[in-house]
């Protein structure tokens, strides 16, 4: 990695949770400069201006998460049911750093990417899209196993997934009580079991 490239990604690191606690919007040129101890010049001689260093952040942010929550879904866990387990328990353990951090990096940006910013709506509609394809595809193949029920439709568990998993977070997040997030997380569980599972327990 050249030393351009370097600085590029240190501003972008820097700038990440930053951008998460603050907004898109209100975090100023003077709060990136004293964030990541650069000059303005330094700023911009890397982005053309701060839409798209803001851009930047945001598929940091949400690469970072979605690389997580893969993770979750991934070949590890052998069963379809214990893969869509895991995705729950990864929101259950990482709530913490998630609400630190200024909470997911989606909604905060879903909030704020109105048509005064249309790139970055358009890039927050795409990560919601594939993260309920993600799940989707994990329940497909489940279905194809004979390990899930074969008369649900995976892109609607997807995107209810991904529904309440956001609005818990929202909740939580606003009260400063993890107790909505759990709620919204024990109920995906009985969908897994109840709707999902073919041997349901």
């Amino acid at each position: 990695m050249s030393k351009a490239e370097k600085t590029k990604q240190l501003i972008i690191k820097k700038s990440a949770t930053l951008f998460n606690t603050k907004g898109y919007t209100s975090t100023s040129l003077s709060d990136i400069t004293e964030a990541t101890g650069l000059t303005k010049g330094g700023i911009y001689g890397n982005f053309e201006n701060k839409d798209e260093l803001a851009l930047e952040v945001y598929k940091y942010n949400s690469g970072l998460l979605g690389k997580s929550m893969a993770r979750s879904l991934g070949d590890e866990f052998p069963t379809t049911i214990e893969k869509l387990n895991a995705f729950v328990d990864f929101y259950r353990k990482s709530w913490k750093v998630v609400f630190e951090t200024g909470g997911c990096p989606l909604m905060n940006a879903a909030t704020e990417a109105d048509d005064q910013f249309p790139i970055l709506k358009k890039k927050v509609t795409e990560s919601f899209e594939s993260w309920i394809r993600k799940i989707a595809e994990v329940i497909i193949q489940g279905q194809k196993k004979g390990e899930i029920n074969r008369n649900i439709n995976a892109f609607e568990f997807g995107s209810l997934f991904i529904m309440l998993v956001e609005g818990g977070i929202l909740l939580s997040k606003t009260s400063g009580d993890e107790k909505f997030l759990n709620l919204a997380l024990d109920r995906i569980l009985i969908m897994i079991e109840q709707e999902l599972n073919i041997i349901p327990s």
